[in-house]
């Protein structure tokens, strides 16, 4: 015998408004289905936990680009990693920094890492700053349908010098990209990630208004800057970690410049975070 419809109209006809949900359409004809739909409640993957990071910043300094990240990972309300790496260097003068899903952007960067690296060595050359953005675009672009479903967005800051600048130009540059890989460069300063919401206000002003702007501090004052704008972060984003003393676990940070990338040392970022706090006499 067969099954009488259901949601039936008083003329008989079938009321069918599933809003463009074919799997939903499919149970309502009650075709076998072998897989079990997740409701909006359910994690995605089943119980998996997706880690995530934040929160990175890029800003342009005297002498090319400093680009940061603090170290905390986490999935969901959990903190799972408090040394994660969130600013990989890709070659000699670009440096990528990574705010979403670390398997992904790890795996984005080691592509990068190998493209630039496999171009260089067969064309003896280079690839033109050009060429770098647009490979990272569509690496972004290919992993749209992750980033679609909630578990696998990477929204990086991409950050190199140019070694074609003019000799009395600062050759350090800044680019964003959103989730579709269209990439846009930011003059001065850049920042992504859950926290970056505090501190993009906060280097806006520093950036106009300022004692120094920010394009003429030198690496210290960068460095002192940079410290300050993710230990504020750190206070209003749970996703995000400023310095833990206990454990003596710093931001990453790089300076992009003409010579390279270099990392700023634990020891040189202990007396700058020292000297980055206020004196308790005027707390």
């Amino acid at each position: 015998m067969n099954q009488e419809p259901k949601n039936l109209t008083p003329s008989g006809v079938g009321v069918i408004n599933h809003k463009g949900d074919f799997l939903s359409l499919l149970k309502h004809a009650n075709y076998p289905l072998k897989i079990d739909l997740p409701s909006e409640t359910t994690k995605h993957g089943g119980d998996i936990e997706i880690a995530h990071s934040t929160t990175v910043v890029a800003v342009r300094y005297r002498d090319g680009v400093m680009i940061a990240g603090d170290r905390r990972a986490t999935a969901g309300t959990s903190v799972i990693y408090d040394r994660a790496e969130k600013v990989l260097q890709i070659d000699k003068h670009s440096v990528l920094a990574i705010s979403g899903s670390p398997a992904i952007a790890y795996e984005i960067a080691r592509i990068l890492e190998h493209s630039f690296q496999y171009f260089r060595r067969s064309q003896l050359q280079e690839l033109s700053l050009e060429g770098k953005l647009r490979m990272l675009s569509r690496l972004i672009r290919e992993n749209l349908p992750m980033a679609l479903q909630g578990i696998g967005g990477v929204i990086p800051i991409f950050a190199l010098y140019d070694l074609n600048a003019a000799d009395d130009e600062n050759g350090g540059k800044i680019f964003f990209y959103d989730a579709l890989g269209a990439h846009f460069e930011n003059v001065n300063f850049a920042t992504t990630g859950s926290g970056s919401i505090w501190i993009r206000g906060v280097l806006r002003y520093l950036s106009r208004f300022g004692d120094a702007p920010l394009q003429e501090m030198d690496v210290q004052q960068a460095t002192i800057n940079i410290l300050r704008l993710l230990d504020t972060a750190s206070e209003y984003d749970a996703a995000t970690s400023g310095y833990n003393a206990q454990a003596e676990i710093f931001p990453n940070i790089k300076t992009v410049t003409s010579t390279g990338v270099e990392d700023i040392a634990d020891d040189e970022l202990k007396a700058c975070y020292a000297e980055a706090q206020p004196d308790a006499e005027t707390v």
